[in-house]
């Protein structure tokens, strides 16, 4: 094989060696890492690139707009280990569980207010499947139909904001926009932000939401037996359902309407909802030691998987361009026929097929 392929050999490498279990960021940097031995062995790789990996690492660790990623996490956290979420899916199961297919929206309206509290996937599908899962099958739902509507709904975790995704997002983009501007010949380049990125993101968020909703609707329409109405449930009064309902969502529109309106950045809304977070389960009286300590516990877990990932990755794009990668990649898309046009839709592809086996950050 011609060393120039081995930017490629390592992009395939490092799938197999995913598809077969390993974690994500040590995958990536491992490999990497053996590559960068077999470039320096074979004269194809400067070590010199590798001195600048602990710069990388120390930027990563130290960008003050990752530092939102701990306190959305934390806030989302809180939300559930004070049971505010479950009470959240009661009001809403009660609101709506009585209309055939009613259990399934109130999950996806749930989950899209989880979304837009946690911004991260894992934790929004094991609770709603913890809360909501037992109550739909009990009730007759078909379990297909069941766990498909959490799990779908359990991803608006990625688009909606504020969304772990796009911070890390704008991160990147806000470098790759300045540097594709002055590329361009514009010398005075205009800057991407995160909230830019929010902002963007919740028009094709909500009307992801609306067509899940419209599906499970369509089912309870067209196979009444897979979504029939909880008949059992009763008609929530107006102060249940404002004691279930309001809170949260307050809370979350706070955090979403400082960021989109400009009066705070994403790290700052973080922490407002983060502290606001814990004031609502303190007035709900479940604010204890133990449930702080439990919280603090499953922040850091979070926390260290996105930031090992991050590192892992930055190891990987390192090694990568040290080989060529990048020009590699953007001779091949340069020479492409169909042009800009061409080139989106690979990478959509591409991005679709990745995501089966490589974690979203």
């Amino acid at each position: 094989m011609p060393v120039e392929l081995l930017p490629l050999l390592m992009f395939v490498v490092i799938c197999l060696v995913l598809m077969l279990g390993y974690p994500v960021a040590f995958s990536l940097a491992g490999v990497a890492m053996i590559f960068a031995g077999i470039g320096i062995s074979i004269g194809h790789f400067d070590p010199s690139f590798l001195a600048a990996l602990p710069n990388r690492l120390f930027g990563t660790i130290n960008n003050i707009t990752l530092l939102a990623v701990p306190l959305f996490v934390m806030m989302g956290v809180l939300l559930e280990k004070s049971r505010l979420a479950e009470e959240l899916l009661d009001s809403m199961a009660s609101l709506f569980g009585r209309l055939r297919g009613g259990l399934g929206i109130s999950v996806v309206v749930v989950g899209m207010l989880l979304a837009a509290s946690t911004g991260i996937v894992g934790a929004t599908v094991v609770t709603m499947g913890l809360l909501s899962l037992p109550s739909m099958l009990k009730r007759g739902y078909d379990p297909a139909l069941a766990t498909g509507t959490i799990c779908a709904t359990g991803t608006l975790g990625q688009i909606i904001p504020p969304s772990i995704a796009l911070v890390l997002l704008g991160d990147t983009l806000s470098s790759a926009y300045q540097q594709a501007q002055l590329e361009m010949g514009v010398f005075s380049p205009k800057t991407l932000s995160v909230g830019d990125l929010f902002i963007g993101a919740l028009v094709p968020g909500l009307l992801l939401v609306g067509l899940y909703m419209a599906y499970v609707l369509g089912v309870a329409l067209l196979q009444p037996h897979r979504a029939p109405p909880a008949d059992d449930l009763r008609a929530p009064s107006l102060g249940h359902l404002l004691h279930g309902l309001l809170p949260p969502v307050m809370l979350i529109a706070a955090v979403l309407g400082s960021i989109l309106l400009g009066a705070a950045t994403p790290t700052e809304a973080a922490g407002v909802g983060a502290l606001g977070a814990a004031l609502l389960a303190f007035l709900r009286g479940r604010l204890s030691l133990s449930l702080l300590g439990d919280v603090s516990r499953e922040t850091m877990k979070v926390t260290c998987m996105v930031f090992m990932i991050l590192i892992g990755a930055a190891v990987f794009s390192l090694v990568f361009r040290g080989f060529g990668g990048d020009e590699l990649i953007h001779e091949a898309f340069h020479g492409m026929p169909g042009g800009v046009v061409a080139a989106t839709a690979v990478v959509m592809l591409v991005i679709f097929l990745l995501g089966f086996i490589l974690d979203f950050i």
